[in-house]
């Protein structure tokens, strides 16, 4: 294993200080060589304009350099001659080298690049083994904070540039992990894929694959560098992947699994080539979930969801069960992919939830926009009345206001409407809101604007300062953008805030909405504002009423009325109250609207009403209707026929002892 006296070395590749050779540097005059070398010299990194670094070499044969493409590295033509050691290399001040266990406790305690390559810098003589250690340590801790460059303090480190210059003059003479951990190194720390020392490990590391024989981390490892340097659709990746599916699962490390994901994740193209491949390691990583650390979860859910594994859900079930414990030491992207996991897959649980309540209630403030929209996507989608969330993001958006976009605003106040929840400090929240819709009006795009809105007008925080706005036909325009019409969903949000400014704003006289662009039923196929009644819920009811009024042409069902909500079913009473059949139209003093409440209606296992049907309920009864309502959870609880006519029977006509027609 070829060896290189960093100590001595460095005090003539820089003139930078290190401790003891800056004495020795300054009485030699800068030669000619020095000069040109210093001129072409060209960067490993791309591109971080540094101040030059004087580069003096001694050449035993002769003065000959060359760098080429002006992005490779300085290449020697011969071996590097350096004078004898001085006083600072004797044993008393140097410390020698020290064992690979023991150099890799004093590198993972070091928490600093400077601190990495001062700790080098006293080290006699480094085995490439730990000078590619060395510098995978570099990386890891200046991409602690995401993928960050190389800072040119540390391009230009003496130390850094001869562990570099190592690495690239004994790389054919690498162990395959010292190669291609050099590789990763470089490649996260944003090395110029163009450079000598780049092309001369790609290029070591392919002819090694072509020979065969790299073990499973070293194959999943150059594939990752590869992407990164080459792109998914470089030609070496499919024999990597190739060679990968010929190995057992079982000698592969939970890391391995993880990156054989984000390799196949980088491939989306042919995900179905892989198809089978994924399979198998689908039903293996099973059985290493358990032995995943928190980072490596968030990798393997983010990988399902990007490669569409929905078979796979009896492994998104037990990575589920496993995060819950893990949720206050995700990083804001991690807890992002989980959620993520969570919403692609539709799968909720009540111990995950718990455990996020816990972690958004203490840490709110600390989470990210994109994190604090992917929390609320989760809740508004699975329909959880999470108090504890809602009331954190409430005062989040509160305090923070400024740091979300427009679009990360609407995903932060749908749900409010959807959930049909106001926060304890909702009219400080909507006050914030109005302000920034105010001041910002016109860098929300319409959909979103609109989307606002209306689900402020689901909770009676009515936009009446808005209406006249969005009501105009330069909004509307605007709204319809290059289309040749309005999407239905839009249409159907315009008609509901005209009817709340009609109904629940009377004092608005403001723009009223073109009838052209109003609907004539809120409940479609999609995008409905309405929720379809649940069909053996009705029939129960329908049963029941049969019953009670003594025939089927005394009610009506799935009633569309003037004002676009569907009835699940209508009675009509006259001026003394007795039951009409449904046909007549003449004499009719009262109409009785039953909304047949089936889960779906209400917030997950709650008896709190959605938003959309909330509104419905009270639009219905300020144009007139005596709204009852037949919640599923009063209609389980009864056990008979007979018990259910007598519910109804209360619940229709609560005031009398029996049914008149």
């Amino acid at each position: 294993m070829a060896l290189i006296t960093l100590r001595r070395n460095l005090c003539h590749l820089s003139d930078f200080r290190i401790h003891g050779a800056l004495a020795a540097l300054k009485n030699r005059p800068v030669s000619r060589v020095h000069k040109i070398a210093e001129e072409r010299r060209s960067p490993w990194f791309c591109p971080l304009p540094s101040e030059p670094v004087r580069v003096r070499f001694h050449h035993a044969c002769g003065q000959k350099f060359h760098s080429e493409n002006g992005n490779d590295l300085l290449h020697l033509a011969g071996e590097l001659v350096f004078p004898p050691a001085h006083d600072w290399d004797t044993p008393e001040q140097n410390p020698s080298r020290v064992d690979e266990q023991t150099f890799y406790e004093r590198l993972n305690h070091l928490t600093s690049s400077e601190e990495v390559l001062s700790f080098v810098s006293t080290l006699q003589a480094l085995p490439d083994t730990l000078a590619a250690g060395a510098l995978q340590r570099i990386c890891d801790m200046e991409r602690k904070d995401g993928d960050q460059k190389l800072p040119k303090e540390i391009l230009k480190n003496s130390v850094f540039q001869a562990l570099c210059v190592q690495l690239e003059r004994e790389s054919s003479s690498l162990p395959d992990p010292v190669l291609v951990t050099a590789l990763q190194a470089l490649t996260l720390l944003h090395a110029d894929p163009q450079s000598s020392l780049l092309l001369n490990l790609v290029a070591e590391c392919q002819r090694r694959l072509q020979r065969g024989g790299l073990e499973v981390h070293s194959l999943c490892i150059l594939g990752e560098s590869l992407i990164k340097l080459q792109g998914p659709g470089c030609a070496t990746l499919e024999l990597i992947i190739c060679q990968l599916q010929g190995e057992k699962l079982e000698e592969f490390t939970p890391e391995d699994i993880v990156t054989l994901y984000r390799i196949l994740q980088a491939c989306t193209v042919k995900v179905n080539q892989h198809q089978a491949f994924l399979n198998r390691i689908n039903t293996f990583s099973l059985s290493v979930v358990y032995s995943l650390s928190p980072t490596l979860m968030s990798q393997m859910l983010g990988a399902l969801v990007v490669l569409d594994q929905t078979q796979a859900l009896p492994l998104f079930i037990k990575l589920g069960k496993s995060v819950v414990k893990h949720i206050p030491h995700f990083t804001n992207e991690e807890l992002r992919k989980v959620l993520e996991a969570f919403i692609y897959f539709g799968h909720n649980d009540r111990f995950f939830t718990k455990a996020l309540e816990q972690h958004v209630a203490s840490a709110c403030l600390t989470l990210g926009p994109d994190v604090v929209g992917k929390v609320m996507e989760y809740c508004s989608r699975k329909r959880i009345l999470s108090k504890p969330i809602l009331d954190a993001v409430a005062e989040t958006f509160i305090c923070q206001s400024e740091k979300f976009s427009p679009h990360q605003i609407s995903e932060l106040i749908e749900p409010f409407g959807k959930l049909n929840y106001l926060p304890p400090n909702a009219s400080t929240l909507f006050r914030k809101l109005e302000n920034m819709l105010l001041t910002h009006f016109h860098y929300f795009p319409p959909k979103t604007l609109l989307k606002i809105l209306h689900s402020c007008s689901l909770i009676e925080c009515h936009p009446v300062n808005f209406m006249a706005k969005i009501f105009s036909p330069h909004f509307l325009q605007k709204l319809q953008g290059e289309e040749l019409y309005l999407d239905r969903l839009s249409l159907a949000q315009l008609t509901q805030l005209f009817l709340t400014s009609v109904l629940e704003c009377p004092f608005y006289k403001g723009q009223k909405l073109l009838s052209k662009y109003q609907v004539r039923s809120f409940l479609t196929p999609c995008c409905s504002l309405e929720t379809p009644v649940d069909f053996q819920l009705f029939r129960s009811v329908k049963t029941g009423l049969i019953d009670l009024l003594g025939a089927r042409l005394y009610f009506a069902s799935k009633v569309l009325t003037p004002y676009c909500y569907t009835i699940d079913v209508e009675i009509k009473l006259d001026e003394e109250g007795l039951v009409l059949p449904s046909a007549v139209h003449e004499d009719v003093h009262k109409r009785v609207a039953l909304c047949i409440d089936d889960p779906k209606r209400f917030s997950l296992n709650s008896k709190h009403l959605l938003g959309k049907e909330a509104i419905k309920q009270r639009h219905l009864r300020l144009l007139g209707y005596q709204v009852v309502q037949i919640p599923y959870y009063e209609i389980e609880v009864l056990k008979s026929r007979g018990e259910l006519v007598e519910y109804l029977q209360r619940k229709l006509f609560p005031q009398s002892t029996g049914v008149c027609w």
